[in-house]
């Protein structure tokens, strides 16, 4: 469908925090110093970063060939200057244990808005904050997650997207979560300039009894017009994850917005399997919204 609507203001909210979390490798360096990703946190509305590495329990700074302590501080050292510099407030925390599970802990004890983590990488430490701990975050996140893609395999990576919201895709079946990822566009539209908002049928799927899921989109479409926001709107058929990600291919978001964990019909469509196949398979930036602590 055509685009509908018009571009974004560039009005800004203020207030928001958000968890980074870095495992000190050459390609976490490249999410925490992409001017580009972090005026769109600006944008969001975020003024308070806290810069968070985690050390397994099973490291230690004296273990041959390591030189841990001296490349943890240095690092962080020119991480947080470099996020002052871009005009936030900056927090260090190193803490020891389970990445996923200590970022969390953090996130809870700081009462961040978001976490952002990168999704590849590889540190001396085999420490893979950017990449296995993303897909564990997208299951276990209690606050939304930014899982910020980073080009693989070579030696000097860059951010796959550098606009962090520009173009985002929304995928959604309908359900209490999906409703509650999708109204994050009230913040995030002042980082968005177009959405892509896309519903999976399966061929499974019974219909009967439920609004036209065409006319659900265009419902959410209006409500994206009065944000400013530029729609189109898109039915699939087939496997959630699958056409999620042929979706992607096909309009080249900068980043996915889905909530995980929700709940549907389907039993399928955007319950944490899928949220963390998408994590794991997408080729750009995805953004989970996850239910309250106490759904």
């Amino acid at each position: 469908m055509p685009l509908r609507g018009g571009s974004t203001g560039v009005a800004t909210m203020s207030g928001k925090s958000a968890v980074l979390a870095t495992d000190l490798s050459t390609a976490s360096e490249s999410m925490i110093e992409s001017e580009t990703g972090l005026n769109c946190l600006g944008r969001i509305g975020v003024d308070r970063i806290h810069l968070v590495t985690v050390v397994p329990s099973n490291v230690h700074s004296g273990m041959p060939g390591m030189g841990f302590e001296k490349r943890r501080k240095q690092a962080l050292r020119r991480y947080s200057s470099t996020v002052e510099d871009a005009g936030f407030d900056v927090e260090t925390h190193v803490v020891r244990g389970t990445p996923h599970r200590r970022i969390n802990g953090i996130a809870g004890s700081v009462n961040a808005d978001l976490i952002m983590v990168g999704s590849r990488g590889k540190s001396p430490l085999e420490n893979r904050v950017i990449g296995s701990t993303a897909r564990n975050l997208a299951r276990t996140a209690v606050v939304p997650l930014l899982v910020d893609r980073i080009e693989r395999a070579v030696d000097q990576p860059e951010t796959v997207r550098r606009h962090l919201f520009k173009r985002t895709l929304f995928a959604t079946d309908f359900s209490e979560n999906a409703e509650r990822a999708f109204r994050s566009f009230e913040y995030l539209r002042h980082a968005t300039e177009e959405v892509t908002l896309v519903h999976v049928e399966s061929p499974k799927d019974d219909t009967g009894g439920d609004a036209d899921p065409q006319d659900r989109l265009d419902d959410l479409a209006d409500r994206l017009d009065e944000l400013e926001l530029d729609a189109r709107t898109e039915i699939r058929r087939g496997d959630p994850a699958d056409e999620i990600l042929a979706a992607e291919a096909e309009h080249d978001p900068s980043t996915l917005l889905l909530g995980s964990r929700g709940r549907s019909r389907l039993r399928r469509l955007l319950l944490g399997s899928v949220s963390e196949e998408v994590v794991a398979r997408a080729t750009g930036n995805v953004f989970l919204v996850p239910p309250p602590r106490s759904a």
